[in-house]
C-alpha cells in the first residue's frame, strides 16, 4: 500500500454512456432527414448495452451514417478510440455495420500501460494494475503531472482518462 504521504491518480478508459446515446440520437434524427439518405432505410440504435448497430441498403450510405455518427462523438467529446467499428457486412439487400464501445483498460494495455511507466516514467513512481484501470502512485505530485504528460503524448489504441488525483 502506499503510505499516506504518496499522491496517486487512476488511468481509466471510461465512457459516459448518456453521451454516446445523445450521439446516436443526434446521428439518427440526421439519418431521417438528410436528403442524401432519402429512401436508403438507413437507420442507427444500440443492440444491447455496448453495441451499436448501423443498418442500410447500400454499403456507401452505411458507411456515410457510420461517419455521421463519429462527428457525432467527436462533438461530445468521445475519443474515436471508444468505440471500435467494424466492416461493411451484407445480407440480402441490406449492410450492416456493428461497433462496440469500448470501456475499461484489458490486462494487455494495462501491462503496455505501466511498462511505459516503469521504463521511461520518473524514479519512485508505482503504477499498479486494479481491475480495470491503473492507479499510479508517486511522492512527488510533479512525477505524476510528468506522467500524465507522458502517456498523453502515447498512442495505445484506448480512450484514456486521468481521474482521482491526490
Amino acid at each position: 500500500m502506499p503510505s499516506m504521504a504518496d499522491s496517486s491518480f487512476d488511468v481509466v478508459s471510461k465512457v459516459d454512456r448518456q453521451e454516446v446515446d445523445n450521439a446516436l440520437n443526434t446521428a439518427g434524427k440526421e439519418l431521417s432527414q438528410r436528403y442524401d439518405f432519402r429512401g436508403t432505410n438507413t437507420t442507427i440504435a444500440w443492440s444491447g448495452e455496448e453495441k451499436i448497430v448501423i443498418t442500410s441498403d447500400t454499403e456507401e450510405r452505411a458507411l456515410a451514417g457510420l461517419e455521421v455518427f463519429k462527428e457525432k462523438l467527436i462533438r461530445r467529446d468521445i475519443s474515436l478510440k471508444a468505440f471500435d467499428a467494424g466492416e461493411p457486412v451484407g445480407s440480402g439487400k441490406t449492410f450492416k455495420i456493428s461497433g462496440d464501445i469500448v470501456q475499461g483498460i484489458d490486462s494487455e494495455h494495462a501491462k503496455k500501460i505501466s511498462k511505459k511507466i516503469r521504463d521511461e516514467g520518473p524514479k519512485g513512481v508505482k503504477a499498479q494494475i486494479q481491475g480495470d484501470e491503473l492507479r499510479v502512485s508517486s511522492k512527488k505530485r510533479d512525477d505524476l503531472q510528468a506522467i500524465i504528460a507522458l502517456l498523453k503524448g502515447e498512442d495505445f489504441g484506448i480512450a484514456l482518462q486521468f481521474v482521482n488525483y491526490r
